[in-house]
């Protein structure tokens, strides 16, 4: 039986005010019909007449209950929702919904769990409704599981029965309005100034990079700061299942790809944007995320004068960056040899670099790695910076240390050709002498 909420007015129970508000909402939604109303003209409107709507139920509640009660209106009206106030907390990285009343957040690199509940589970599923039916997605049992774009560029996922068992999910990757810059990683501790003027040189020597990472280590927001580093003189085409990459240049080709119609025709995949791109002149392709057959592409649009590509991939090393590139490159159904296939990743690919979340929520650079060629049939590598963690302080944080290895890289003269002469002591480690190349 359901609690009452206060017994200051007539006895409304909790169920009581969910029937309460969803008559409201419908109320509204009616009297709101025909208006094309732009957003402020539409909330002050949907303000007057939530208010009628109100007065004429004769249902007299406490004001901070019915201030509380609009609120969630103006919410599920012109947002989406109870996690509206969410997505509006400029320090909330993720929300995660995994039920109606199991709301989560990554805070500051923290998960926790909200005090954001939903009615139940029709009630998060008309939010999954309201995110995707502008973009002419669908979802239901026949196509339980979607994937959608907010306004602002925030990433979401949605799950429903019979996929998910529980009820429906949601999992909004929230997008920043400012791009972190170079000096912000410096200073959150990311990387240090000398990785960052390498890496710095590598993009502008045209060397072809492969960010390697899990999922929500930041891997999108390092690709953001590398291809600010690009010229304003270059072509550059950018390729995303959900366009995230804030690229400030002028001369930007932006890219999406485009899921099936209802009838199963008319999707657009990765793949098909990376051969296209091919066409279009690019100095530089741009690649969110490779997932499959797209690296075998990738790699042959690296082999081929595209050199300076930019990618990410979800890897948790180097070594695994390559595995994967090859499971990836295996996806596309051509009968490679095995061999074959690390010799285009070896030649293709010149540096990888390792982006770690941390198990205290922080975001690092853990490796900035050299793909140096093949030994047999091994892919070469070598660690020019590395992560080497010390311990733990009393607060559970991880205290390390971002250093050079002492190699230089076997690329240097394409950074000294480009124009980029490094000081030696960027690859020097602190306290003596390392290895040298």
């Amino acid at each position: 039986m359901a609690t009452p909420i206060s017994s200051n007015f007539t006895r409304l129970t909790s169920a009581d005010l969910v029937k309460f508000k969803r008559y409201l909402v419908d109320h509204v939604g009616r009297m709101m019909e025909g208006e094309p109303l732009q957003l402020g003209d539409r909330t002050e409107t949907i303000r007057k007449n939530l208010r009628e709507a109100y007065q004429q139920t004769k249902v007299n509640l406490p004001e901070d209950i019915r201030k509380h009660i609009f609120d969630e209106i103006l919410d599920e009206m012109t947002g989406f929702g109870p996690i509206q106030p969410l997505l509006d907390d400029p320090e909330i990285s993720e929300v995660m919904v995994n039920g109606p009343k199991k709301v989560f957040i990554e805070k500051n690199g923290k998960l926790t769990k909200s005090g954001v509940t939903f009615d139940d589970d029709d009630h998060v599923v008309r939010v999954i409704e309201r995110i995707i039916l502008p973009l002419g997605r669908r979802v239901d049992a026949d196509s339980p599981a979607v994937d959608a774009r907010l306004p602002d560029g925030s990433r979401v996922n949605a799950v429903i029965r019979p996929v998910s068992i529980d009820g429906p999910c949601i999992t909004i990757r929230k997008f920043k309005k400012d791009k972190l810059s170079v000096q912000q990683l410096i200073e959150f501790g990311s990387l240090t100034n000398n990785m960052a003027e390498f890496i710095r040189a590598c993009v502008l020597a045209h060397l072809n990079i492969v960010i390697s990472g899990g999922t929500g280590s930041g891997k999108t927001t390092l690709l953001n700061v590398l291809s600010g580093f690009i010229g304003e003189d270059e072509r550059i085409v950018t390729i995303e299942d959900a366009a995230e990459l804030q690229l400030q240049q002028d001369h930007v080709l932006r890219l999406e790809t485009k899921v099936a119609n209802t009838d199963g025709t008319g999707s657009v995949t990765i793949r098909d944007l990376v051969r296209n791109s091919l066409r279009m002149r690019p100095d530089r392709i741009v690649v969110g995320e490779c997932r499959g057959g797209e690296a075998l592409d990738m790699l042959q649009a690296m082999n081929t004068g595209h050199d300076g590509s930019l990618t990410t991939l979800h890897a948790n090393s180097p070594r695994d960056a390559i595995s994967r590139m090859e499971t990836m490159v295996l996806m596309a159904g051509m009968d490679l040899p095995l061999k074959v296939v690390r010799q285009q990743i070896s030649s293709a690919v010149d540096l990888i670099i390792q982006q770690t979340r941390l198990k205290d929520g922080s975001r690092k650079v853990t490796a900035i790695t050299e793909v140096v060629g093949m030994e047999g049939d091994t892919v070469v590598l070598t660690d020019i910076f590395k992560f080497e963690q010390t311990g733990i302080d009393k607060d559970n944080r991880i205290i390390g240390e971002l250093k050079p290895t002492g190699i230089r890289p076997l690329f240097s003269p394409r950074l000294e050709a480009a124009g980029f002469k490094l000081s030696a002591d960027i690859f020097m480690p602190s306290g003596g002498m390392g290895p040298r190349r």
